[in-house]
């Protein structure tokens, strides 16, 4: 049997709750293992999956990662651009930012919309909800503090809101989806541009050419390589004191800072965790791929034409992580 179909037929399996059994050598969980990824790297990273999208999920996989998140921890989390409806909801995440005490964190938009300033920011995260649920820092409120980069070609610096370094631990919780630049939008993409501050996305969106502008027409391939250059930046700064993890629901081919994103295609597919952003983000790019319903063209579409796997490729490149993955399905 040719690996393609192998592989289809084992997410087919996942998609549809199909119980496989398996003991897992972490923690008490039991649930399906299966090798994948195409990484050059000879690591290998696991990958947690989860098929229901709950709030007990979010909390059983974090759990299953056997990192605690601990002293004041940031939650990372996409708040939404008003009039689009595809981001995280409250109702879904606060049981697990309550569960570490988390404060939701995020920083300034370079494109202007209702997320460009501090106070329309915290406006915004009360109209959707955030609010009520847990504390909101705009990382970039008060200025910015720079990461230094190592390995890159573009950066030598990331700059990210101040108020970053008053956090002891960091989880990166994203909504995976399509993008309109990137081509796709998970763990990567979510702690670069995403912690980045106005000038820091600039400079990411311009491959280190302006802090100003984000239109200075960069090659589509240079920013994918700011982009992990700027997500290796935290991930060194962080070390251990990280963790990731993507919902993949609402899969829409735009990002949730659009105000009117085109609507989901395809199923929602589960929640996905692990200690490598890499390995993640390969593993939810291959599960869109091999997703039963052919309406995943329109998402895989917009992930070959803006070549979104380079990310991918580069960060393992740079030390970022691997492509090379286990994943582990938690029944």
């Amino acid at each position: 049997m040719k690996r393609s179909s192998f592989l289809f037929i084992i997410v087919s399996f996942a998609v549809v709750f199909t119980a496989l059994s398996f003991s897992c050598d972490k923690g008490n969980n039991s649930g399906s293992e299966i090798s994948e990824g195409t990484g050059s790297s000879d690591d290998t990273s696991i990958v947690y999956m989860i098929n229901e999208i709950s709030p007990e999920s979010l909390i059983k996989i974090y759990e299953a990662l056997g990192r605690e998140a601990k002293g004041k921890v940031g939650i990372k989390l996409h708040m939404g651009e008003p009039g689009g409806n595809n981001y995280l909801k409250p109702e879904l995440v606060g049981k697990f930012v309550k569960s570490v005490d988390g404060t939701f964190i995020d920083a300034n938009t370079a494109y202007g919309g209702q997320r460009s300033t501090a106070e329309s920011h915290l406006r915004v995260a009360e109209q959707h909800g955030f609010t009520a649920i847990g504390d909101v820092d705009i990382l970039d409120a008060d200025g910015e503090m720079e990461l230094p980069i190592t390995g890159g070609i573009h950066l030598t610096a990331d700059l990210i809101g101040s108020h970053f370094a008053n956090y002891d631990f960091t989880v990166i919780l994203t909504h995976f989806k399509g993008h309109q630049m990137g081509g796709f939008g998970g763990a990567i993409k979510n702690m670069s541009v995403g912690i980045a501050s106005v000038a820091g996305k600039c400079l990411i969106h311009t491959a280190g050419a302006s802090s100003t502008s984000m239109w200075n027409g960069a090659e589509q391939d240079d920013f994918l390589e700011a982009m992990a250059e700027a997500a290796k930046g935290v991930a060194q700064y962080c070390g251990e004191n990280i963790l990731y993890i993507n919902v993949m629901n609402n899969l829409s081919v735009d990002c949730d800072c659009s105000s009117s994103p085109q609507p989901a295609r395809i199923e929602d597919v589960g929640i996905l965790a692990s200690l490598d952003p890499v390995a993640l983000d390969k593993a939810c790019v291959d599960l869109v791929y091999n997703h039963r319903n052919p309406e995943k063209k329109h998402l895989v579409e917009r992930i070959e034409s803006r070549n979104g796997i380079h990310v991918l490729t580069y960060g393992e490149k740079i030390g970022l992580g691997t492509q090379n993955y286990k994943l582990i399905i938690i029944e």
